[in-house]
């Protein structure tokens, strides 16, 4: 009998259990970033980015308006305005060239203003920098592609996370 009792304890509370996971897990909101129902997606599509002053800061700010519009261009009415200054810097790795490639890295860095058009509230303050690497060769040429090259990637991965950022913010209090 007291063999019995203690079966029927272990299947309901094997039945609490799974009913308390089953409810816990009811209560999680967890929902794409990017979409369309209360996210960002729309968020994003109505920033405009300020003007570039320089190649590498049009890289990164034409490479943030594809990523905010899906390759629409820029908004009509823009509710948010990012401005943003880029700047590259290039740093050898090593004091000396080592054979014929020295190894090199570029630092693209970029801070960042989103502000809400309508009422002037700053959103999000900030600074990212992202590193790219390449060789650099000693022909002329080679030198300056190795160069715009790890300035492009840099620039790319760069808007990937300025992108992310406003997206984030515009999320939660946009």
């Amino acid at each position: 009998m007291s063999f019995e009792i203690s079966r029927v304890i272990r299947r309901v509370s094997r039945v609490f259990l799974v009913a308390a996971a089953v409810t816990s897990l009811a209560g999680c909101q967890v929902r794409p970033l990017y979409s369309s129902v209360d996210g960002a997606g729309p968020k994003l599509a109505a920033v405009k980015i300020s003007q570039p002053r320089d190649r590498v800061e049009q890289l990164v700010r034409n490479h943030l308006v594809f990523l905010t519009n899906g390759g629409a261009g820029e908004p009509a009415h823009a509710d948010y305005q990012l401005q943003l200054y880029v700047t590259s810097v290039r740093a050898d790795v090593l004091d000396e060239q080592v054979a014929r490639n020295t190894p090199t890295r570029v630092t693209v860095s970029a801070t960042f203003s989103l502000t809400r058009v309508s009422d002037g509230k700053v959103l999000k303050t900030g600074a990212r920098s992202i590193t790219s690497l390449a060789d650099v060769g000693l022909q002329e040429f080679a030198k300056l592609r190795a160069y715009r090259d790890a300035e492009d990637r840099a620039s790319r991965e760069l808007a990937e996370f300025l992108r992310g950022e406003m997206a984030t913010v515009l999320a939660r209090n946009g």
